[in-house]
């Protein structure tokens, strides 16, 4: 029987930005691969339009097909704004996931990114996931995710992201770029860190650290062995 997957992201393209070849390999290997979505991740920008947030859930559900996950779950909190709100709201929507899934591992984003969404959500999700007793959960790994962890300062986060796992996606990795297309808005031109040259090059780059033709880093928050 196949294992049970969340990933929790602030904005749609995280999720794949962050871990989408993981989470291929996931479905591939007959996991169960659910993805929970928090923010709306549309209204923040210069050139957001009314459908801009229909265009970004339609990209998240293309995307998910794609790498064989579950239709995302999306909350549409406020993009960016998540500091507005009480972690206490978060929260709870964190909890009602996991309740629904019982994932026996959760992706989510690295605590000391620059962006304020994702610090927000990795508290949520570190509270949502205490080591409770009859927990299901038996990992807890942070990813990294292009264009805020890297653009992160000392002052933001003292221990900068140092990976301690690594995925081979080498088997994947055109998936995981086939999966970004479907974020085509999203998506910049390169030199850009949310270029689809960039994510090639940091899986790469990450293979190249770990002695594998490509992978996806993360950092071990929890690990519990059988």
């Amino acid at each position: 029987m196949g294992q049970r997957v969340l990933v929790v992201a602030a904005h749609p393209d995280d999720e794949l930005l962050g871990c989408g070849g993981t989470l291929a390999r996931h479905a591939l290997a007959g996991d169960r691969v659910s993805i929970l979505i928090l923010g709306e991740g549309g209204t923040a920008r210069l050139d957001a339009s009314n459908d801009t947030i229909a265009k970004l859930k339609a990209a998240a559900e293309r995307a998910a097909r794609i790498i064989g996950a579950e239709p995302p779950r999306f909350v549409g909190l406020p993009d960016n704004r998540l500091d507005e709100l009480p972690l206490l709201d978060i929260l709870k929507r964190v909890e009602a996931e996991i309740e629904t899934v019982a994932p026996s591992i959760v992706y989510t984003h690295h605590g000391g990114d620059l962006n304020i969404d994702h610090r927000i959500v990795h508290q949520a999700v570190m509270t949502a996931c205490r080591p409770l007793p009859q927990s299901p959960i038996r990992a807890i790994y942070a990813y990294e995710t292009a264009s805020s962890t890297e653009w992160s300062s000392v002052a933001i986060d003292q221990a900068g992201f140092r990976p301690t796992r690594f995925v081979d996606i080498a088997a994947v990795l055109e998936r995981k770029l086939d999966a970004l297309r479907s974020y085509g808005d999203e998506m910049r031109a390169f030199p850009h860190a949310r270029s689809l040259e960039a994510v090639r090059a940091l899986a790469l780059w990450r293979g190249a650290m770990s002695g594998l033709p490509a992978a996806e880093a993360f950092v071990v928050v929890r690990e519990i062995a059988a």
